[in-house]
């Protein structure tokens, strides 16, 4: 479907899936306005609520920012709580908290690898409100979400929206048309838009609106997921290596590994994919290089020559300002209304 959503696509199959994409369209305009008259009920829980999420299926780097906030809340002197769906999790009970210890099978990938990466409290389970009750019950004083932005039951203080710059909104239609949860009118009523560039990305435009910042993308080392060794991809250049990558755009991945003058034998997996130690078997001894997401379900059976990839945010001097003007401002009002 990704290809449909953000290449040239036969417009006979677009025309055949629109009306799925109309009736998407009815069913998001009618529940969003079910929440607006009160005819289904936000819960607003005793602390501030910071949703980041996008209104496009895929990766967009949301995870990646959602571990910048935390880093910046933390170092404020908050302490954070994160809130996630725990997509994939087996859990026999939700919520959960998430430690860096805690298996992905049970609460998902992203949760553990948000608790290895923050060291804040994280609390997967579907009911986010649930959710962000327990995290507030562990100890946080402001909760912040990975996804969410169309999880209306969970009333929020600040909306986030991340936009990947290189594939955007696609073709700009509804599921299952194209890769738009919601339309693009969304973006108009969030409080930030975080655009996403790669690395190997020329801008396009520069995110000088006060509601835009850019967030910077790039894979500078890799940390060996037996020893905890530290290398940077250059030193990976001397021969093929194997890449894998069950992410939301694993091309992003492989596009950035070759960028920094890697040869990649890619691997795409579906987002979420569960991997087992067949997965990364392959005839030589060659390095097999994967997202951080990918690492935390590899632990029980890693050997030497399985490397996690660090994926480094960088937000320039001047769109830092940006966001801790807004969280301060959005902490201020939320203490003032409670």
């Amino acid at each position: 479907m990704q290809r449909l959503w953000y290449e040239r696509s036969p417009i006979w199959l677009l025309i055949l899936l629109l009306p799925l994409s109309l009736l998407f369209a009815l069913v998001v305009a009618c529940r969003r306005a079910a929440y607006r008259v009160g005819v289904f009920r936000s819960i607003r829980v005793p602390r501030p609520v910071i949703v980041t999420g996008n209104i496009t299926v895929g990766g967009t780097g949301k995870t990646p920012l959602v571990i910048w906030l935390a880093d910046l809340l933390q170092s404020k002197g908050r302490r954070v709580g994160i809130v996630l769906r725990g997509y994939g999790g087996e859990s026999s009970e939700w919520p959960r908290q998430v430690l860096s210890q805690t298996p992905s099978s049970e609460v998902g990938d992203e949760a553990v690898l948000l608790a290895t990466r923050t060291g804040a409290i994280v609390v997967a389970g579907p009911d986010r409100v649930a959710a962000a009750l327990r995290a507030i019950e562990l100890g946080a004083d402001v909760v912040l979400t990975d996804d969410g932005l169309q999880h209306y039951r969970l009333a929020r203080d600040c909306e986030i929206a991340v936009v990947d710059e290189y594939r955007g909104l696609g073709n700009g239609w509804l599921l299952p048309a194209g890769p738009l949860r919601e339309p693009a009118s969304r973006l108009r009523r969030v409080d930030l838009i975080a655009t996403t560039r790669r690395s190997n990305q020329q801008p396009e435009h520069e995110a000088t609106a006060p509601n835009r910042i850019t967030v910077q993308a790039s894979l500078q080392h890799a940390v060996s997921l037996t020893t905890h060794e530290v290398r940077p991809l250059e030193s990976f250049r001397n021969a093929t290596v194997h890449a894998v990558a069950g992410i939301g755009n694993p091309g992003a991945f492989f596009a950035a590994l070759e960028q920094a003058g890697l040869r990649v034998d890619a691997r795409p997996l579906p987002d979420h994919a569960v991997l087992t130690a067949a997965d990364l078997a392959f005839a030589d001894d060659a390095p097999v290089l994967m997202t951080e997401k990918d690492a935390v379900k590899c632990r029980g059976f890693a050997d030497g020559r399985h490397w996690a990839v660090r994926l480094n945010t960088d937000i320039d001097a001047a769109d830092t300002a940006k966001v801790s003007v807004l969280l301060e401002r959005v902490l201020r009002s939320a203490a003032e209304n409670r």
